[in-house]
C-alpha cells in the first residue's frame, strides 16, 4: 500500500473502497487492485485542515470530520463537496452513518456524540 504520512482513521464503504485519513494531510481512497489510490483533494479540489474520522454511506459517498476546520463534509461521487455540519462543533473526531441516513459525530472537546437525524436533508 501507499506510504501514508500519519494515517489516522479508516472507513470501509459498501463498494469495498477503503478511505484513510492522514493527520494534517488528505484522505486517500483505495479501491480494487486494478485501481490506483487517489486522494479527495485531487478528486474534489478540497483542502483539509486536519482530517480525522471517515465513513462511507450506502451510496458510496465519503464523509469526513475535519478537526481543524471544525466541520463535517460530504464528498458525493461526481459532485462538489458539501459541508454538512459546522455550527457548534468544537473538535469533531469520529463520524458514522446509521441506516436511516442519520449522522453521528463524536465531538471530543465537549465529550458528546451528536446525532443528526438526516444528513441528506443537510446536503
Amino acid at each position: 500500500m501507499l506510504g501514508l504520512e500519519g494515517p489516522c482513521w479508516v472507513g470501509l464503504g459498501p463498494d469495498g473502497v477503503l478511505s484513510v485519513s492522514e493527520e494534517f494531510g488528505d484522505v486517500w481512497l483505495f479501491g480494487s487492485a486494478r485501481q490506483p489510490p487517489c486522494s479527495l483533494e485531487d478528486l474534489a479540489g478540497h483542502h483539509f485542515g486536519s482530517p480525522a474520522g471517515v465513513c462511507t454511506d450506502a451510496a458510496g459517498s465519503v464523509i469526513v470530520a475535519d478537526e481543524q476546520r471544525h466541520q463535517v463534509t460530504l464528498f458525493p461521487w461526481a459532485r462538489a463537496p458539501i459541508c454538512l455540519v459546522s455550527e457548534r462543533l468544537r473538535w469533531p473526531l469520529g463520524v458514522a452513518c446509521a441506516p436511516q441516513a442519520q449522522l453521528m459525530v463524536a465531538d471530543a472537546e465537549d465529550g458528546y456524540i451528536k446525532l443528526y437525524q438526516s444528513y441528506l436533508e443537510l446536503a
